[in-house]
Order: C-alpha cells, then sequence, then structure tokens
C-alpha cells in the first residue's frame, strides 16, 4: 500500500483502465449554505435526489447505479447540480419531475437528456471560480471579525426549532389542524391567540412539519404520522414528557454551578442590556462592510442611526468617510454602552449619541440617510409605519431611509431563520414580528416613499432602500 491507496488501483490510474464497482455513478450536489447565499438545497436538491432514487429502482437499475451527495460545485445559482460519471455529463437546474426522465433516457438507454445538459465548460469554469474567490474572500472576512464560525452559531439557536415543535405537541396543533386549518381557525381549535397561530404555524412551515396553500395549513406525512390523535404511531404522549424537561433545562446554568435543582433565577437587566449589546455588535460588526458597500458612503454627510446600539453601523460608515457625521438615538440605558464603543473606534468627533426613545422623540430634519438596522421586527404594524412617516420628514429631499431586517416570503413561511425569529418576537416584545416585502412597501408607500428598492446581501438578512 502507498498512502493508503493500494499499487494496483495506481497502475491501472496510469493505464486508463480504472474499474468502478457501479456502472454510473451520479453526484447530487447537497452541499447546505447560509440563508441569504444560493446552494443547491434550497432549490430542491433533496427532492431532485429523492426522485431519482425512487425511478432507478422502480427501472431495476439499482445494481447498476450509485446515488451520491456531494459538497460544492460552484455553480449554486444554477442548481441543482447533478454530474454522471464515467461520462462526465452535467445537468442543471434538475427538477423532480425530470427524474423519470434522466433515468429512462439517460440512465437506462445511454442518451443524456440535452435539454438539462450544461455543456459550456469555459462558464462552468468562471462561474465555479468566481465562486471560489468570493466564498474565500466572504471567509476571510469573518475571520478578520472574529465571527463566531456558522457550526457553533446553528448549534446555539437549534433550540429555537426544538422549542417551535414541542410548543405545536404541548397544544395539540397537529390534531387540531386535521384535515386543514387557517390559522384563525387553529387558533380557536388550540384555544391560542392568533398572533401566536400564525408565527408559529408559519415556522412549522419552514420546518416541513406542515404544509400552506394559501392561507391554510396541512400537517406534513411525518406530522400525520407521529403527532397526531388517532394515528397507530402517534408519539406525542411520550413527547409531552420532554417538554417538560425543557424547562428544566432552562435552569441549568444555575444547577452547573450549585450542584443541585434550581427555580429558575432571571438576570438583571443591566447585564440583560449589556449581553444584548454584545451580542448585537457581533452581528453587526460582520455585516457593516456589506452596507456600506450596498449603500456607498462617498456621498452621505449627514446621517440618523435609529437604535444603533453598538453604533457598528455608524461607525464602519463614519471609517469610509471622515467627513461624515452620524448621530445615534437609543434608550438611556443603551447610550452609555454605545458611546463607550464609539470612543473605542476613535470616532467621537464624528458619531455622537443621544438618548430618547424613538417613537417619541423628534428626530430633527436634513439627513440624507435614515437607518433601521434590525430594528422593525420589534415593532407593530402600525408602529413601523408610523415610524417610517417621522423617518421621511427628517430626511432631505433625495435622502434615503435604509431597513435591514429579516425579510420573509410573500406567504411569511420562509427562510426559516426569519420564522423562527417571528417566533422569538412573539416570546420576546409586544407586537413584533418578522415581515415580507409587501408588507414594508406598503407602509412606506404610505409615509410617502415612492422609490423602494430591495438589495438582497449574504446572510439572514437584506435591505430595502427608500428615497424621498
Amino acid at each position: 500500500m502507498f498512502g493508503g491507496i493500494h499499487p494496483e488501483y495506481l497502475t491501472n490510474v496510469l493505464n486508463g483502465e480504472v474499474m468502478e464497482p457501479y456502472r454510473l455513478h451520479l453526484f447530487v450536489c447537497a452541499q447546505q449554505k447560509p440563508e441569504g447565499v444560493p446552494c443547491c438545497p434550497k432549490s430542491g436538491a433533496f427532492a431532485v435526489l429523492e426522485a431519482i432514487d425512487r425511478e432507478v429502482q422502480a427501472s431495476g437499475l439499482d445494481n447498476d447505479v450509485q446515488l451520491t451527495t456531494s459538497g460544492c460545485m460552484g455553480l449554486c445559482d444554477e442548481g441543482p447540480i447533478i454530474v454522471v460519471y464515467p461520462e462526465g455529463v452535467w445537468y442543471r437546474k434538475v427538477q423532480p419531475s425530470d427524474a423519470r426522465e434522466i433515468v429512462t433516457a439517460h440512465l437506462k438507454d445511454g442518451k443524456p437528456v440535452a435539454r438539462l445538459v450544461w455543456s459550456d465548460a469555459i462558464a462552468m469554469k468562471t462561474m465555479s471560480i468566481d465562486h471560489r474567490d468570493k466564498y474565500r474572500a466572504m471567509m476571510a472576512m469573518r475571520e478578520k471579525s472574529g465571527m463566531i464560525p456558522d457550526r457553533l452559531d446553528t448549534m446555539l439557536r437549534s433550540y429555537m426549532a426544538s422549542r417551535a415543535l414541542l410548543t405545536a405537541l404541548e397544544i395539540d396543533l397537529f390534531t387540531a389542524i386535521g384535515d386543514g386549518a387557517t390559522a384563525t381557525v387553529a387558533a380557536a381549535r388550540c384555544k391560542i391567540s392568533v398572533r401566536g397561530a400564525d408565527a408559529l404555524m408559519n415556522a412549522l412551515v419552514s420546518l416541513d412539519l406542515l404544509t400552506k396553500s394559501s392561507d391554510t395549513f396541512h400537517d406534513s406525512p411525518e406530522s400525520t404520522r407521529y403527532f397526531t390523535e388517532g394515528s397507530p404511531n402517534n408519539h406525542r404522549n411520550g413527547l409531552l414528557h420532554t417538554a417538560n424537561i425543557w424547562h428544566r433545562w432552562s435552569t441549568l446554568t444555575d444547577a452547573v454551578r450549585c450542584g443541585t435543582a434550581v427555580e429558575i433565577v432571571r438576570e438583571s437587566r443591566r447585564d440583560w442590556t449589556n449581553n444584548f449589546i454584545a451580542g448585537m455588535d457581533r452581528n453587526a460588526r460582520l455585516r457593516a462592510p456589506l452596507i456600506v458597500k450596498a449603500l456607498g458612503a462617498s456621498n452621505v454627510r449627514h446621517v440618523l442611526d435609529l437604535g444603533g446600539g453598538s453604533g457598528a453601523y455608524s461607525i464602519a460608515l463614519a471609517k469610509a468617510n471622515p467627513e461624515l457625521k452620524a448621530e445615534i438615538l437609543d434608550f438611556p440605558a443603551v447610550a452609555p454602552l454605545t458611546e463607550d464603543y464609539i470612543r473605542n473606534a476613535g470616532v467621537e468627533t464624528q458619531v455622537t449619541v443621544r438618548s430618547g426613545d424613538m417613537l417619541k422623540e423628534k428626530y430633527g430634519t436634513g439627513f440624507d440617510l435614515v437607518m433601521l438596522n434590525a430594528i422593525c421586527h420589534m415593532f407593530s404594524p402600525a408602529q413601523n409605519e408610523e415610524l417610517f412617516r417621522r423617518a421621511f420628514a427628517a430626511l432631505a429631499p433625495g435622502g434615503r431611509l435604509m431597513i435591514q431586517d429579516f425579510l420573509l416570503t410573500p406567504d411569511k413561511t420562509g427562510p426559516q431563520f426569519a420564522t423562527l425569529f417571528s417566533l422569538n418576537m412573539l416570546v420576546a416584545t409586544e407586537a413584533g414580528a418578522s415581515y415580507n416585502e409587501a408588507e414594508y412597501k406598503r407602509w412606506l408607500n404610505a409615509a410617502g416613499f415612492a422609490v423602494i428598492e430591495r438589495i438582497n446581501l449574504p446572510g439572514p438578512s437584506d435591505l430595502i432602500v427608500a428615497t424621498r
């Protein structure tokens, strides 16, 4: 053996006589990527894989064809991507409905499906290299900023999906949905609020536990089998014990400190504020360069940063344009923390802080940029519309209002992060939620804005920019 490779195999490689255990080998890209970044799974790669597997079995090709998932092939915008070896045939934009034709024509009869074949090697290589370079640049930026790796961030947030499912089991939501139900109907059956039902059910769609057609929700096959009354495989009653345990696990830190079970101990409001701003700063420092690039800083002179927190976005703009002046408006409890961040960044002459409530304070006038970064999800639709009216009045002609937030799909069942975050707002605010693009545009139009643009960014949040 040499380096784990058998000498006979090396000889066959050199002679072009490598033998494969299967006649054909299909690779289906299954590389998951952060929300907001294109990838084959988001285009339906797993549904394609399942469809091809079914057709392979039905055609009796199980012993001739091997299906394998692969990592990223660098052609994410054209996914789902499939490669068939040994011919090296590349398929792009494959859908589950294409599976039978691929299996019958190509795998069985040896005739590739021409309409799906991608044979432009130069374009493919160019796209792959561009993807690679962008990915490396993003990873370098993350490393430089000290951003926590995705694996750890996913681990830290995994309780959200768990809690959503456990709550659905506690209120017996899947049984209540039955043959189908709107949020209003399900809320009445479960004796819960319509707001709560809507947020929870949309999140469960993003987790593939429900489906949604128009305003009507249905259980998924898995939910019907394992979580509904009357199913022979219903596990709900046993899983309610897991829901009970979940509440005890929230005391784990204090139990570890004491060495025994304890009652829930709430952290002080001061500690909560410090931790919250630190957490927001962590995310903002990574995303601030994206905002500066998307907006441009050279023509920005007078900025109002509403609820600016650590000031990361104003700080980034100030460093990009020495002539820029920014004013951050935030709560009295936050303002001293903001000043510390500004001082540490060395931009005290450009960025100032004012204490106050953005829903009540007068903003002033003449700003050419008003920013709302991760703010609107804390407020109700009526509050957001009022915020936009006040921002419109504060802007100079031609000035821009920039909103950065988690934007839901039109039916509000995705992206998954945004739906789960909407549940987070349900438990943390009086009336906050994640919203979709149409809702923002409606409120902006009512506030007086006519020119509205959406700018998609890598990651979970995007921009909506409205010009006065």
